[in-house]
């Protein structure tokens, strides 16, 4: 499961994890490393990372920052909580972050890039595998980009086929990706669009030797799309009362009040509701409650419109690319 802040943490990765398809892996979100020497890691981050909340499921801590010495100190913070694999954020497109150099914005500093990896290569005893787009402005970047990732023995390199300033539109450059598929040394993930079956016997065809694909705004839309990629038929309406029942609950369970919970389950939701063939319930009852047992309400409402022969289809869903 690719990591999307303020999505992916780990409630909602635990009820995924109990009642759709597992994935193999998991991404956490970006911790953002702190260059000032102190704590480590904010409440939040902690909580989601911790082993106790993350019981039963294989998970990849990420971390964004382009300074070496605060990459080195997170991952050994990581390290003592167990984690033997780190992941290095150089995709997110976020214009703060890309002004600041990290992420995607990263790219265009080769140079800089290649003695950053060449430290933290240096000092830790950790699996590092790596997050990246194409580039920052062009795709022709990649090329460089993999002779800089090919001297190093990442666990693996995940491509996502868009450059920063693509952020989430128009389709996956796949020419770009080939270039990078046919040079590869480490094992290749592909990530980027995959919304239906036949996005990934598509991708498959194309790319025979990756070894692993990440699904991220796919799989919330339609949580039962991991089942049907491994021939398994589409959850029951049971499932997704099961599912949406503990996400509520610890939401509310771990919110300092009534209105954070409100918040987190909006923004859960504003994604899960395209697995539903009334999903303008979202827009007449859900998205616009003022108070917990409204929202609940319209909940309650969509899902007595699940029906697994009705799953709408994932292409042309306004805002589809906006994430």
């Amino acid at each position: 499961m690719a990591p999307l802040e303020e999505v992916t943490g780990y409630v909602f990765r635990n009820a995924y994890h109990a009642y759709f398809y597992p994935f193999d892996k998991y991404f956490a979100p970006f911790v953002a490393a702190k260059e000032q020497k102190g704590r480590l890691f904010n409440y939040k981050e902690r909580n989601d990372i911790l082993p106790e909340n993350n019981r039963g499921i294989i998970l990849i801590p990420q971390i964004l920052t382009n300074n070496s010495e605060a990459f080195i100190r997170t991952a050994r913070g990581m390290q003592e909580y167990g984690y033997e694999e780190i992941n290095l954020n150089l995709g997110c497109p976020s214009k703060t972050v890309v002004n600041g150099g990290r992420g995607s914005g990263f790219l265009q500093d080769r140079e800089g890039l290649r003695k950053f990896l060449d430290k933290i290569f240096e000092q830790l005893d950790m699996k590092i595998s790596i997050k990246t787009r194409l580039g920052r402005y062009d795709p022709e970047e990649i090329g460089p980009l993999m002779e800089i990732f090919n001297g190093y023995p990442l666990e693996e390199l995940i491509i996502h086929p868009r450059v920063r300033e693509d952020f989430y539109s128009g389709t996956p450059r796949l020419d770009a990706f080939s270039g990078a598929y046919e040079v590869r040394k480490a094992p290749l993930c592909y990530n980027g669009d995959i919304f239906t079956v036949e996005d990934l016997k598509r991708i498959e065809r194309e790319f025979p030797q990756i070894t692993a694909v990440m699904i991220g705004r796919g799989v919330l839309r339609h949580p039962g799309l991991t089942g049907q990629l491994h021939g398994k038929d589409l959850p029951e309406k049971s499932v997704w009362e099961a599912f949406a029942g503990q996400l509520r609950d610890e939401y509310v369970r771990i919110s300092i009040n009534e209105e954070k919970a409100l918040f987190k389950l909006k923004e859960i939701w504003s994604y899960l509701r395209w697995s539903f063939p009334e999903s303008n319930i979202w827009d007449r009852q859900m998205k616009v409650a003022g108070d917990l047992e409204t929202f609940l309400y319209g909940m309650r409402n969509l899902l007595d419109t699940y029906d697994p022969e009705k799953i709408p289809e994932k292409r042309g869903i306004p805002g589809l690319h906006n994430r």
